[in-house]
């Protein structure tokens, strides 16, 4: 702790340091050209300081060189404030997608463009127990960092100007455009800390990287094409604890003394309630368990002595699993989790092209191709629980979750100059899907006949974009910009069945249980589950093949009345064939006080599109809730479950939203600061309910329940309504003097999010006890305190010769753990106690040296201090398998991460 408060002490000093330094060498000139800004106008660029609305620059061509983080997502969660993003584990598919969210909004509340065109949303649903609980996302991982030239982070509601999703603000990905050479990384790095293979010390999650970038001119006008290859292996990260819990019963000793006799008791029975050679089990029973010599007198009498299989099934139950590791020559931890980021292979190819088509036309098209690979476990399926064959795993195992996801993006256009107007027809298409293979599992109904690898099925998100925008300057006042345009959307969303065995449930005959034939049990009488363990496949009535098309209109007028007073006007409307209409305004000004010093303010009203997957999303999941593992169905608002609990359809989520800032420039200091305070009112906010149980719904809806096999329900509803307030500072500072290049930025975002007003219940569960279902405490965590409210960075770069120096501090403030414990160890759980997780600083050092004009070498360390989130209290730690909290977002769990990166360009 001592060294990290001296690392960050002395890098605040570096920057007042050279701020001071440079305000006395006030002639020190730079070729600094100020960052200009396209998003948020249609009017041109223009500098960060001169626009009407916050937007964030960042030169990712140029920090690739020097950043330990290589994904974009990863990239944007330490440079950015506002934007937070965390690997996820033991979440499913979600743990092979980082939910991304912009200002401490939700995922789907920041709208995504490539280039200035709307991107794609994931296949992906994220319905586990993580930040953004209920929303489709944008995969941003599926654009390789080393094709981005710069990204734009607009910080305010442009709904008005670019449609559905951008109530948070926008991100635009602006790819490279570079010709005349080959640019390559080769990275290499892992996680080098004590916590490492579950705590037991050494290197984990390796990380191997190659990015090649190409690009050549194309005739002799500008035109151009510029191609990024990029390849990712990425091991996973061990962070269990040591498995604390049961293991082994008494039962498992005895059928393993029976294994090693050539024995199997397993297939002795099939349903232990309803068999003819009972007689044979006991005796087999009888005799093995004398072959357990840790069993004491008195056990051993009480079997000996029982007659009967429910006698033995009331004694057999005894937990003996230190004695029964040490016969079998195990450990507690070959019975861990794997808990940590997932191992994923990933390959992405991405091109962008522009030709001249004369002095006054040109076309283009950009897009690209990523596969990706990952595994991820689930939880441990030990050999004294139901859910796990023992006939086949005596010790257990276990199941992974396999997932190929597929992402494709084309968009290609043609624009240019007619009569004054600049006009941009393109058609962008993007498609991105989930494939599950389920791994080193079994189908515990099916017994020996079990496979260990199903197809679960799988989920894809296609949309199709037509735009077609006009836009002309008028030298009117300081001059005019008129712009306006047409959208059509074409979306598609299809849910694909797995095989049968990934979802069915068999009976004693091997046939598909039809609830009234007899099912396969355990030895204590427990019915086998059905599905594939971990993961069950999606069912022929799971599967949907859905389309809707949205039309849209805008018009946007920037006005520049002065040179120092501007105004900005948007409006836009559009349809939805699903649920109807929505019209939008948005309206921005600037005021230049001096040359130096500009006030801007903005107000809008905006919306978000119920996405296509929330409508027709369902699926039954296996998912541990208050400690105990369930059969959760998510049901689509159409459904028998939804009709029966009176849910309504879904509708649009609307805003208001009002941001005032300004913007202060000091040239003899080479600083800029910049501050925007902002309001976000949302009404209708769509979210994921909590899990109503079957105890909890009328007997009729109890029925249902039976017939879809889940013990719980949860639906997309429109539940509440929020607002969020905060705050963005950004201070920016550069200097040069002889061979010596400076550059500190400090960033900082406050934000609070809370819900205002009734929770809006419905139907059948209006009731006050099922309204804290309906929006739960759980529910109110993620949306309110699962990202940090307070998030700040501060990094310091300096360029001397062919060294560059790079240290960052990012301040991650406090979260809260969803769960509901006794947090405060007064034995009393109250019904909104929940555990801290505290504030951390993330410090992290590279050193680049160029070598060469065409080598050069990286290295440094991500977490130098190796920083870990506060420990859960043991209610949270499922048998301290989670040592830290998997349902906040800070900066993960990983730890260290030290790292070397050979850059070359040829």
């Amino acid at each position: 702790m001592k060294n990290k408060k001296t690392i960050f002490s002395a890098s605040v000093l570096f920057f007042l340091g050279t701020f001071a330094y440079a305000q006395e060498k006030d002639t020190v000139k730079t070729n600094n050209l100020e960052e200009v800004v396209i998003l948020g106008s249609r009017g041109g660029a223009r500098s960060k300081a001169d626009s009407p609305v916050p937007v964030d620059v960042f030169n990712i061509k140029e920090s690739s060189v020097i950043l330990p983080q290589t994904n974009v997502a990863q990239i944007l969660n330490f440079i950015a404030p506002s934007f937070t993003s965390t690997i996820q584990t033991n979440a499913d598919g979600t743990d092979h997608l980082d939910p991304a969210q912009l200002r401490g909004l939700g995922p789907d509340q920041v709208l995504v463009l490539v280039n200035g065109k709307r991107r794609h949303t994931s296949a992906l649903v994220n319905v586990n127990g993580s930040p953004g609980r209920g929303t489709v996302g944008t995969d941003l991982n599926a654009i390789p960092s080393f094709a981005i030239n710069k990204i734009e982070v607009l910080r305010d509601g442009a709904s008005a100007q670019y449609g559905s999703d951008a109530i948070a603000g926008v991100i635009n990905l602006g790819l490279k455009r570079d010709t005349g050479k080959l640019t390559g990384q080769l990275s290499y790095g892992g996680n080098l800390t004590p916590t490492a293979n579950d705590h037991t010390g050494d290197f984990d999650g390796q990380n191997i990287q190659v990015d090649l970038n190409y690009g050549n001119k194309i005739g002799k006008k500008g035109g151009f094409y510029n191609i990024t290859w990029t390849s990712q292996f990425r091991n996973p990260t061990y962070r269990a604890g040591t498995e604390s819990g049961n293991i082994f019963n008494a039962y498992n000793a005895i059928e393993q003394r029976a294994l090693n006799n050539g024995v199997n008791l397993s297939s002795l029975f099939t349903n232990i309630n309803n068999t003819p050679n009972s007689q044979q089990i006991i005796n087999y029973i009888h005799q093995y368990a004398q072959e357990v010599n840790y069993f004491s007198p008195t056990l051993q009498n009480q079997i000996q002595s029982a007659n009967t299989i429910s006698a033995l099934q009331g004694i057999l139950n005894t937990n003996v699993t230190d004695q029964e590791l040490a016969y079998r020559g195990l450990s507690r931890k070959d019975f861990n989790m794997q808990v940590g980021q997932s191992k994923l292979n990933n390959h992405q190819l991405f091109a962008n092209v522009e030709v001249p088509l004369n002095d006054n036309w040109k076309v283009y098209t950009f897009g690209g191709y990523s596969f990706r690979h990952g595994t991820s476990g689930g939880f441990f399926r030990r050999p004294n629980q139901s859910r796990t064959f023992t006939g086949l795993y005596p010790n257990g195992y276990l199941p992974q979750i396999g997932t190929d996801i597929q992402d494709l993006s084309l968009s290609a256009g043609i624009k240019g100059d007619w009569k004054g107007w600049n006009i941009d027809f393109s058609n962008t298409f993007g498609q991105n899907s989930f494939s599950y293979d389920i791994k080193n599992t079994g189908n515990t109904s099916l017994r020996f006949n079990s496979p260990n690898e199903f197809d679960a099925g799988g989920l894809r998100f296609s949309q199709n974009t037509i735009n077609l925008d006009f836009s002309k300057k008028y030298d009117v006042w300081s001059g005019i910009n008129v712009a306006f345009g047409a959208e059509h959307r074409y979306e598609n969303f299809k849910i694909t069945a797995g095989e049968e065995a990934s979802y069915a449930t068999y009976d004693v005959s091997g046939n598909l249980w039809t609830g009234n034939t007899v099912r396969p049990t355990d030895f204590f009488g427990a019915s086998l589950p059905g599905g594939s363990q971990v993961f069950s496949g999606f069912k022929p009535e799971n599967a949907v093949n859905k389309n809707r098309q949205a039309i849209a209109g805008y018009a946007d007028v920037e006005f520049n009345f002065t040179n120092w007073l501007l105004a900005d006007a948007a409006v836009r409307y559009e349809n939805y064939s699903d649920f109807g209409s929505t019209f939008n305004y948005k309206l921005a000004s600037r005021i230049k006080v001096n040359k130096d010093l500009n006030f801007r303010f903005a107000g809008s009203t905006g919306f978000r599109a119920p996405s296509i997957h929330q409508i027709y999303y369902n699926v039954t999941s296996t998912l541990f809730t208050n400690g105990q593992l369930l059969e959760v169905g998510t049901f689509s608002n159409d459904s028998k479950v939804a009709n029966s609990l009176e849910i309504p359809s879904l509708k649009q989520e609307t805003s208001k939203s009002a941001s005032v800032g300004f913007t202060y420039k000091i040239p003899s200091a080479k600083l800029t600061l910049t501050a925007d305070g902002y309001f976000i009112r949302i009404d209708n906010r769509i979210l994921l309910t909590g899990q109503f149980a079957r105890s909890a719904v009328s007997p009729a809806t109890q029925l249902i329940y039976d017939a879809e096999r889940v013990n719980a329900v949860q639906l997309f509803t429109n539940a509440i309504d929020t607002e969020t307030r905060g705050l963005d500072i950004v201070l920016t500072h550069n200097a040069k003097f002889s061979n010596i290049k400076l550059d500190n930025n400090f960033a900082i975002n406050l934000n609070r999010t809370r819900k205002v007003g009734a929770i809006h219940s419905s139907g059948l569960l209006q009731s006050s006890n099922l309204e804290n279902v309906y929006f739960s405490e759980a529910s109110r965590v993620y949306l309110e305190e699962a990202v940090p409210r307070v998030k700040a960075s501060l990094s310091n770069q300096l360029t001397w010769g062919d060294a560059i120096f790079y240290l960052r501090n990012t301040y991650f403030g406090k979260v809260t753990s969803p769960d509901i414990i006794d947090a405060n160890g007064d034995g009393i759980i109250s019904p909104n106690e929940h555990q801290e997780i505290t504030d951390k600083i993330i410090t992290d050092v590279s050193l680049a040296y160029q070598f060469t004009k065409n080598i050069g070498l990286t290295v440094g360390v991500n977490n130098l201090f190796d920083i870990y989130p506060t420990k859960n209290l043991p209610a949270s730690s499922n048998n301290d398998q989670f040592v830290y909290s998997r349902s906040t977002s800070q900066f993960g769990q990983n730890g260290r991460f030290v790292f070397s990166r050979l850059n070359f360009n040829f």
